[in-house]
């Protein structure tokens, strides 16, 4: 997700810091156009636009193969993507909980060895305090909820998968050197916002001009779970601009957390060692 907003403001600094940076995108005209401006702007010709697809599996684990058989190093990977639309994937699942986190899930899970490999290595998963919202149904994972307000409910559910996905990996990558941080960027002006209901925008869209955060702003934190020295021993915790802070309770329930893990390998097709099932 590092073609605009959020995404594009934290890989113009890691790029500014000399970093190589793959900005995986579905867009590629949005992503081409993202990394050929990052490059101009830092003068870093590491930066490099990849093909994935949150939306389909079949693209993540495309990207995974690719990226793998490309790229020998892995030492960050941020995962800032994110959708308030409603609708349904070609899996099947509803489409906020599949991009924020079926998507990211996998994907993280097909990248693990490498950043084993290469730790010390850092997972930054961007949340959103609409996590307070979050009420998961294990035995629902992946189907939109019913109600009036459908839509809404699911993106806060995926926003609490975050919260919680970081939580639960950084309990099973103890000792790996591999560490895992839920970041809050605060209330950001981007084009998020783009999927509020028709009758919302009147007043959301003024209120964004006017008192969010523009997107480096936001990236601000995420850069500091990123790079910031230290912060290893609080792996699995959820970072705002403030610092770490305790989740709402729902964010700090391990039983959830654990069946939200078992429920999403099974969703992906991943066995228990996050392999591949038959």
């Amino acid at each position: 997700g590092g073609s605009s907003g959020i995404g594009a403001a934290t890989a113009l600094e890691l790029a500014r810091c000399g970093a190589r940076v793959i900005l995986a995108t579905r867009d590629a005209v949005r992503g081409e156009a993202a990394a050929s401006r990052i490059r101009t702007e830092t003068g870093n010709n590491e930066v490099r636009f990849m093909h994935l697809d949150l939306a389909s599996l079949r693209s993540v684990r495309a990207f995974a193969s690719t990226f793998l058989h490309q790229e020998p190093h892995l030492h960050l990977l941020i995962n800032n993507a994110g959708v308030s639309a409603g609708g349904t994937t070609e899996d099947g699942f509803s489409l906020p909980f599949q991009v924020n986190h079926l998507g990211h899930f996998l994907l993280t899970q097909l990248l693990l060895e490498r950043l084993r490999s290469c730790a010390p290595s850092r997972v930054v998963i961007v949340a959103s305090s609409a996590h307070c919202a979050g009420r998961l149904r294990p035995e629902s994972l992946g189907r939109p909820p019913p109600g009036l307000f459908s839509t809404f409910q699911d993106y806060c559910d995926s926003k609490l998968a975050n919260v919680l996905h970081a939580r639960e990996l950084a309990t099973r990558e103890q000792g790996t050197q591999v560490t895992c941080y839920a970041v809050h960027p605060g209330f950001v002006n981007t084009s998020l916002f783009r999927h509020a209901p028709l009758w919302l925008k009147p007043l959301l869209l003024p209120l964004a001009w006017l008192l969010f955060l523009d997107a480096s702003e936001g990236a601000q934190v995420v850069l500091d779970c990123a790079t910031q020295d230290g912060l290893e021993p609080l792996s699995g915790r959820y970072f705002t601009d403030c610092g770490p802070r305790l989740p709402w309770p729902a964010g700090r329930d391990d039983r959830l957390a654990r069946a939200l893990w078992e429920g999403s390998e099974r969703l992906v097709g991943l066995g228990t060692a996050g392999e591949p099932t038959a």
